[in-house]
C-alpha cells in the first residue's frame, strides 16, 4: 500500500506555501504518469495536492485529511472508481467527487453516478483548461452552498432573537430587521451566483461532449438558444423554458457511448442493427441524469425528444399531445440544426431548405402549432434585440462587468458562458490566458448606459 505522508510531501516539496490554507485535492489513479500529469497541472494553482496509487491509499488519506475534492480513475485493480467514490461519499459526504473515465465505460459511469453520487465525470484524455475549470466551478459551488447554509442559519438565529425582543424597543427591532434584510440580500446574491455557476457548468459539460463529435461543435448551444426562445414564444413559463434549454444542452448525452462510426453517419443511412443501437440513446441520456434531482424534468424531455407527432418515433411511440410540449419544441429545433449539419440525411441543407424540411414534417414528425411558431419566430424581427455591447481586451476589463456573449477558445471550447459576472480574480486569469495565446483576445461585455 502506498504510504500517505510521503506522497503528500512529494507533492508539495520545494514549493512556497501560502499564508492561508487552500483547498485540498486528492488524485487517485493506478497509473503514475496520470498522477504526475494532474499534479503538474494543478500544483501552480495554489491547491494542496494529495496523490494515491490505489483506492485503499486514497481512503486512508480521506480518513486523515480534510479533502475538498477527489478525482478518481474508473478502472483500478481491487476497487474500481465507482466503488471507491461510494466509500468516499460514506466517509466524507462533503468531499466533491469527480470520475475520470473512458468513453467505453458508460455502464460503469452510471454505476458511479448512482452509488458515488459524483459531481461530474470527465472523459480521458482531458483538456487541461476543461478539467481545471471544472474543478474551480465545483469548489466555487461547494463554497456557495456552505455560505448559503451559513447565512440561512444566521437568518434563523436572528429571527429567533427578534421574537425575544421587547415590543417597546422599537429602535432595536428596526436595527435587527435591517440586519435580516441585508442577510436576505446576501442570500439572494449567493443563490443567483450558484444558479449561474450551475448553468455554466452544464454549458461546459455540453461543450465537452461535442469535442468528440467534430462537426457537431456548437450544435447544443445553438439548439438551446433557439429552443429557449421558442418555448417563451409558445407561452411557457421561465422555469419551464429553462428546463427546455437545459434539456437542449444535454440532449445528446446518451450518445457518449456510441462508436465513432455511428456518430457521424446520417440516420437515413444507418442499417437496421445500427438503428437499434442509436435509438437507445434517449433512454441512456435520461438514465445518466437520473441521480440529479434538479435535472429530472430535463431528463424526461431528453427521453422523448425523438418522439414523432404521428406516433412513429422512439423510444415510447408517444403521439400528439401525449408528448410534453418541451420535447415537441426540442424535436423541431434539434432537427432544424441537425439537417444543416448533414446529420439527418446524406447531405447538408442550407437554412432555407432546413425550414422547408421542418414545414413538410408538420403533422407527421412535428406538432403543427410548434412548427408555425418556429417559422414565425425565424421570419420575424421581434426576437432580434440589438445587444448594447462592447469588445474589450482583458487589460480593460473591470470587476462587475457582465459577458454579453459566450467566450469560446480557439478549439471551440466554452471558457465562460454569456451573462457571467467578472471579478478581479477571473480578470487576472483572462489576462494570463491572452499572454499564453500570444495574440489579442477580445471579450464582449454589456455596455453600460
Amino acid at each position: 500500500m502506498t504510504s500517505v505522508n510521503p506522497v503528500f510531501e512529494v507533492a508539495i516539496k520545494g514549493e512556497p506555501q501560502p499564508d492561508t490554507p487552500h483547498e485540498s485535492l486528492l488524485f487517485v489513479d493506478d497509473e503514475p504518469n496520470i498522477l504526475s500529469a494532474l499534479r503538474r497541472l494543478f500544483r501552480p494553482l495554489g491547491y494542496r495536492i494529495f496523490i494515491a496509487e490505489n483506492a485503499a491509499a486514497g481512503l486512508e488519506i480521506i480518513s486523515n485529511e480534510k479533502i475538498d475534492l477527489v478525482i478518481s480513475d474508473m478502472r483500478m485493480p481491487e476497487m474500481d472508481g465507482a466503488q471507491f467514490l461510494e466509500q468516499v461519499r460514506l466517509k466524507s459526504p462533503d468531499t466533491i467527487r469527480i470520475l475520470l473515465t473512458g468513453y467505453a465505460d458508460i455502464k460503469s459511469t452510471i454505476a458511479a453516478i448512482n452509488k458515488g453520487q459524483i459531481y461530474r465525470y470527465i472523459a480521458k484524455p482531458w483538456e487541461d483548461s476543461d478539467i481545471t475549470l471544472t474543478v474551480r466551478h465545483a469548489l466555487e459551488r461547494k463554497y456557495l452552498k456552505c455560505e448559503k447554509e451559513r447565512l440561512e442559519a444566521l437568518t434563523k438565529r436572528q429571527n429567533a432573537e427578534l421574537k425575544d425582543i421587547n415590543a417597546s424597543l422599537e429602535e432595536k427591532v428596526q436595527a435587527r430587521t435591517e440586519e435580516v434584510r441585508q442577510t436576505m440580500g446576501f442570500l439572494e446574491v449567493a443563490h443567483e451566483k450558484l444558479k449561474k455557476s450551475f448553468f455554466t457548468s452544464i454549458r461546459v459539460f455540453a461543450n465537452l461532449m461535442e469535442l468528440r463529435e467534430g462537426s457537431m461543435a456548437g450544435h447544443s448551444r445553438r439548439v438551446a438558444d433557439l429552443a429557449h426562445k421558442l418555448a417563451v414564444r409558445l407561452g411557457m413559463g421561465e422555469s419551464e423554458a429553462q428546463e427546455v434549454m437545459i434539456a437542449a444542452l444535454l440532449h445528446d448525452i446518451g450518445q457518449i457511448g456510441l462508436p465513432d462510426s455511428l456518430l457521424h453517419k446520417p440516420f437515413s443511412k444507418l442499417t437496421g442493427e445500427e438503428r437499434v443501437i442509436v435509438v437507445k440513446h434517449p433512454l441512456v441520456g435520461q438514465t445518466a441524469l437520473m441521480a440529479l434531482e434538479q435535472l429530472n424534468g430535463a431528463a424526461k424531455l431528453i427521453r422523448w425528444h425523438h418522439e414523432r407527432f404521428d406516433g412513429m418515433g422512439f423510444p415510447d411511440g408517444l403521439a400528439g399531445q401525449d408528448i410534453p410540449l418541451g420535447a415537441r419544441v426540442l424535436a423541431v429545433v434539434n432537427d432544424y440544426d441537425s439537417a444543416q449539419l448533414g446529420h439527418l440525411m446524406n447531405r447538408r441543407l442550407n437554412a432555407q431548405d432546413a425550414l422547408v424540411f421542418i414545414k413538410e414534417g408538420s403533422m407527421k414528425r412535428y406538432d403543427p402549432e410548434v412548427v408555425n411558431a418556429f417559422l414565425d419566430m425565424l421570419g420575424s424581427n421581434d426576437d432580434r434585440t440589438v445587444v448594447q455591447e462592447v469588445a474589450l481586451r482583458p487589460v480593460a476589463l473591470k470587476d462587475g462587468m457582465v459577458l454579453s456573449r459566450d467566450l469560446i477558445g480557439k478549439n471551440g471550447m466554452l471558457l465562460l458562458a454569456k451573462d457571467y459576472v467578472l471579478d478581479d480574480k477571473l480578470i487576472i486569469q483572462l489576462r494570463n490566458y491572452e499572454r499564453a495565446e500570444g495574440q489579442p483576445v477580445h471579450i464582449f461585455v454589456y455596455r453600460k448606459e
